[in-house]
Parts: structure tokens; C-alpha cells; sequence
């Protein structure tokens, strides 16, 4: 997959944190050598966060971030501050921007410890060099607190190019994922089952259907697309077996049906959960359904936001096969986007979709809040395998998953 085509959830997220008119939005603009963000003498110009995905050497694919000011005030400024602090979640390096005229503040101090309780990497960048006094080696002494830290001014470009180097420099190392790793070989026939209803994106693939279809691809595998109501004239006509099939959570019923028992079978969501690093935790949490009770709330989150329509498996299906599958009435509810909350202790369980448009970092973030607070999680897939009976068989491609349902972590 070509840079540009680098989906953002793969892409490394850097967010410009700062007090109103530190200059975020101005140091963030330099550095990316475009406008990307409203520049204002005004405070509290930027209102919400501002992403933009893009190529930025040396550093790659990344996605930008710019901030509201962690100094906002009143009510509103209130929620500015919040949403900034969001970001964090998703944050795989932050930069602090600091008035060098000003110096750091509490606020600027309290972002520090935010960043190191979360394991942050982080940069503090002075701005406005231009217009300091002293020089700044002679204003250096009052950030000998901080490892890495430079001076720059987004007016006149100073230093904004060693900011560039050394962001590149403290990228956390990831190592290379395999979406397929372990499940096929070059030359093996794959049966990909992608319905389309109404609240598919209007001619595309959704983004685990793409890259699923290119990591077949890149291990040399055929991959044949059907929907569901294609899927039993495929497997008569194909004239072989296929060595998989994988098939949107929605149709596990009917899939699951037609797809013979020597096939191996499983879901898109179950793939991600894997490749997220989640499927374990999943697979625990999923046994939570058994134990609702009436009244017992559960909480059904999606990392997307998206127009809801008649039949969201999100808001209509999930709470539909919940209820079925319980004989119970909980209640229910609905988080999208960034609105994942903090405190999960009102909440029996809770159901989560793939994650396909979060980031590493920010699943990570709501997979621990889940085992701190000792609340069981699991995800669209695992769950609506769960309700129809096929849970062992969509994990089987996993047989170390499959040990936790044999060491009695299924009921």
C-alpha cells in the first residue's frame, strides 16, 4: 500500500497541545509547510480538534493534530479542554507549545505529567524566539527539566526544520503487523462475504473489506468477493474448496449455514480484533453477555461516526440479538467517534466494534480502561458469533484462542 493510500488508523498521530495563542496552530503550520489551521490573535481560535492526514518527511504518513488551548475558560472552554485531552488517547508523540515570551505555565505543567502518565513521548517547544529578549541560550536554563526541548519561531521558521528532525527522531518503533499472518499461503482460494445494505458507503468498500482484500494480495492469494445471497452459487461453481472464507459479523448466520464444517470460517471483525492485539480480551469478555441481568446497562461503542439508519447493526441488531440471546431487557448505550467514556464502572459490559478506524494507540486506551476498571469487553464479531453458536468455529483459524473456550472461558 502506497504511502498516500496509508489508511489514518496506520498512520502515527501527533498532536500540538498548548495554552491559547502559544502559537500551536502557527508552529503546526511550519512544520507541515501548509495551512492547516486557522492562525488568529484572537484566543481560543481553534474551538475543536483539527485532523489532517498527510505525508511528512522524514517522518512518513502521519495525521496532525491541532488542539483547543488547555487554558480554555467558562463552560464551553471547559469542554475545549476535554476534547484536547481526548486526543491524548490517540496521541503516539505530542508536542507542548510554550510562549517563550511567557515561559511554562501550570497548565504547560500539568500537560508534562499527563504525558508521562501516559507514556507519551513528548517534545516542548518554545515559540517565538523572535520576539524573546535574551537570547535563547540564555533562556535555556528555565527547561533544563526537559530532555527534549527546542526553540523555534513559526514567524520566521527558526528551528522549525530541527523540530521536524527530532520529532522523526522519537517515533516509537512498531513492528511490521501481518492482517493474515499464519492463515494462508500464496495460491489459496479465499471467499470474502461483504453485504451490502443501506449503510454501506455508496460505491466503495468499507476499510476492512480493502485492506483485507490487499493482504490477500500481497500473499499471493486468489480472492473472490460475493455477498451473501452469491455465496452458495460461488462455492458450487468455484470448482475447489476455498481455504477460508471470511465474512461480515452480520451474515455469520447465514454464512455459517452454507460454508461446510472442513472450511474454515471467520469474520472481518475477528481479523482486526487480532491484528489490534484485542482478540484475547475479547474472547473473555464476551462470556459477560451470560451473566445480564434486567435493567444491567451495557454500553455499545463505535470508533466511526456515521448517519444511522433503519437497521444499524450498532443501535438496532446488537441490542435485538442481545435480547434474544438472554431473555433479559438491559438497557443500553450508544458512544461513536472519540466519545468513549472515562468511567466504565455503570456498565456490565461493554460491546465494541472492530476498530478499523482507530489508531493502535487509542484501542490500546480503551481496552485497559476496560481491564482496570474490571469490566468485560468484547467486540461486534466475537459477540454476534457468540449469540449464533459458531463461536468456536469462527476462532478455530486461532487455536490459541480456541484454548481459552477449552480452559472454560466460554459457558
Amino acid at each position: 500500500m502506497g504511502r498516500n493510500e496509508t489508511p489514518a488508523s496506520e498512520r502515527i498521530h501527533i498532536g500540538f497541545f498548548g495554552r491559547r495563542n502559544a502559537g500551536k496552530s502557527s508552529v503546526m503550520n511550519a512544520v507541515t509547510g501548509q495551512n492547516l489551521a486557522v492562525v488568529s490573535e484572537v484566543k481560543g481560535t481553534t474551538t475543536d480538534p483539527v485532523y489532517k492526514t498527510m505525508e511528512l518527511l522524514p517522518l512518513g504518513p502521519v495525521v496532525m493534530i491541532d488542539t483547543p488551548g488547555i487554558d480554555d475558560e467558562g463552560e464551553l472552554g471547559e469542554l475545549r479542554v476535554k476534547k484536547s485531552r481526548q486526543v491524548l488517547n490517540k496521541t503516539d508523540l505530542a508536542v507542548l507549545v510554550v510562549d517563550g515570551c511567557e515561559g511554562m505555565k501550570e497548565e504547560d505543567c500539568r500537560m508534562t505529567e499527563l504525558f508521562r502518565k501516559k507514556q507519551i513521548p513528548y517534545v516542548v517547544v518554545f515559540n517565538k524566539a523572535d520576539l524573546v529578549r535574551k537570547s535563547p541560550a540564555q533562556e535555556e536554563g528555565r527547561t533544563d527539566a526537559f530532555e527534549n526541548r527546542l526553540w523555534v519561531s513559526a514567524a520566521n521558521r527558526t528551528g522549525i526544520e530541527e523540530l521536524k528532525n527530532l520529532l522523526g527522531s522519537m517515533i516509537p518503533h512498531r513492528q511490521e503487523r501481518d492482517l493474515l499472518e499464519g492463515l494462508v499461503n500464496p495460491g489459496d482460494l479465499v471467499i470474502l462475504v461483504t453485504p451490502i445494505d443501506k449503510a454501506a458507503p455508496k460505491g466503495r468498500l468499507i476499510l476492512p473489506q480493502q485492506q483485507t482484500i490487499r493482504a490477500l494480495l500481497d500473499h499471493g492469494c486468489m480472492a473472490v468477493t460475493v455477498r451473501e445471497t452469491e455465496l452458495e452459487a460461488a462455492l458450487k461453481t468455484l470448482g475447489k474448496k476455498p481455504k477460508l472464507v471470511i465474512t461480515d459479523s452480520q451474515a455469520f448466520g447465514k454464512v455459517s449455514a452454507m460454508v461446510t464444517k472442513e472450511i474454515r470460517l471467520t469474520s472481518f471483525s475477528i481479523l482486526f480484533a487480532r491484528y489490534k492485539g484485542n482478540l484475547a480480551q475479547a474472547v473473555e469478555g464476551v462470556c459477560g453477555l451470560d451473566k445480564i441481568q434486567d435493567k444491567d446497562a451495557i454500553l455499545i461503542a463505535e470508533g466511526c461516526t456515521h448517519h444511522r439508519q433503519c437497521g444499524d447493526i450498532g443501535t438496532v441488531k446488537l441490542p435485538a440479538w442481545i435480547r434474544q440471546y438472554t431473555g433479559k431487557e438491559p438497557e443500553f448505550s450508544f458512544t461513536s467517534g472519540t466519545e468513549f467514556p472515562e468511567d466504565l464502572s455503570p456498565y456490565r459490559l461493554v460491546v465494541h466494534c472492530g476498530g478499523c478506524m482507530l489508531n493502535e494507540k487509542e484501542m490500546e486506551y480503551r481496552q485497559a480502561c476496560a481491564r482496570q476498571q474490571n469490566i468485560p469487553m468484547t467486540n461486534y464479531g466475537i459477540l454476534i458469533a457468540h449469540v449464533h453458536g459458531i463461536l468456536r468455529r469462527s476462532l478455530e483459524p486461532f487455536p490459541h484462542i480456541c484454548s481459552l473456550l477449552d480452559a472454560g472461558k466460554e459457558t
